[in-house]
């Protein structure tokens, strides 16, 4: 059995609960218990670090103290909170002013902090610490001929150093043609979708939603599968508004990657929340999940 202390983050219980969902039933099959840290709070996401960076860090470091009482590595599936909490980590290390101003922080808390706990995201768990073989053996439905397009947006292969290549990584590629679909090629599955850009520069997102819509669909995709909840939803909840912009008829299935896993190891779709996806899945998935 594998031990994480598991970092939800604020969207994972609300906005993008498939997503929890989804990686605590996969988890499950992999014989690795994801552990809730006790008490967490926010990370505080890009908008607190510009804002007011130490107060960021701070309240960010609360959740390394935390985690460095259970002894496992930090496992969060948002890819913000995997990049601001291991961010924060490295600036704790490295800087010897930012560390005493976050000790000095965390004290008034009752809270110690020392450096030991590596964050981890849930890609890279399930990538890297599951062998392929592994994942192989779990398969119970046969995936192949479904196509499937890798995103794995702007931020889980930025930390220095990451644990694949930030521009042309291949952690998730892996991962889907151990489950026997196909990968097909996605020249844009680092670019960016915008992230919160929809809520201020609702066009200048659009646009970057529909580069990589198109891209998907040029190179025959059924799917697009995502690690990241902002992404998931820029993509999924923003299709049709997309469609009408630049008249388009996209109508491609956003899913998590623990969804697809989930799939493949014949694991419910309640269990993996497809039916809170809102370009619906069916369709592509039809002669998948007719075998369940």
């Amino acid at each position: 059995m594998r031990y994480y202390s598991y970092y939800p983050g604020c969207c994972m219980h609300e906005d993008s609960r498939a997503y929890d969902i989804s990686a605590q039933a996969v988890a499950k099959v992999l014989d690795t218990e994801l552990i809730e840290l006790e008490d967490w709070n926010c990370c505080g996401s890009t908008p607190y670090t510009v804002v007011d960076e130490l107060s960021a860090f701070c309240c960010c470091a609360r959740n390394l103290a935390l985690a460095e009482k259970r002894g496992f590595d930090l496992v969060a599936a948002c890819s913000d909170c995997y990049l601001i909490l291991n961010r924060t980590n490295q600036h704790f290390q490295e800087y010897p002013e930012i560390r005493s101003k976050i000790s000095e922080a965390l004290a008034a808390g009752g809270l110690k902090y020392h450096g030991t706990i590596k964050v981890r995201h849930i890609l890279d768990v399930f990538a890297n610490d599951v062998s392929m073989e592994e994942i192989s053996s779990k398969v119970k439905i046969d995936l192949s001929g479904l196509k499937v397009a890798p995103y794995y947006g702007c931020q889980v292969v930025r930390p220095t150093p990451s644990f694949d290549d930030p521009e042309y990584p291949q952690s998730l590629d892996r991962l889907i043609e151990s489950l026997g679909a196909e990968v097909v090629p996605y020249p844009l599955k680092t670019r960016c979708c915008g992230g919160s850009l929809i809520l201020s520069e609702e066009d200048i997102a659009l646009g970057l939603i529909h580069k990589l819509l198109d891209n998907a669909a040029s190179n025959g995709a059924d799917c697009i599968v995502t690690v990241c909840p902002f992404c998931h939803l820029n993509l999924d909840a923003y299709q049709g508004v997309v469609n009408r912009k630049f008249k388009t008829n996209f109508n491609i299935p956003i899913l998590f990657f623990t969804q697809l896993m989930g799939i493949a190891f014949g694991i419910e779709s309640k269990e993996l929340g497809l039916q809170e996806n809102i370009v619906p899945p069916e369709k592509a998935l039809a002669r998948y999940t007719k075998q369940r």
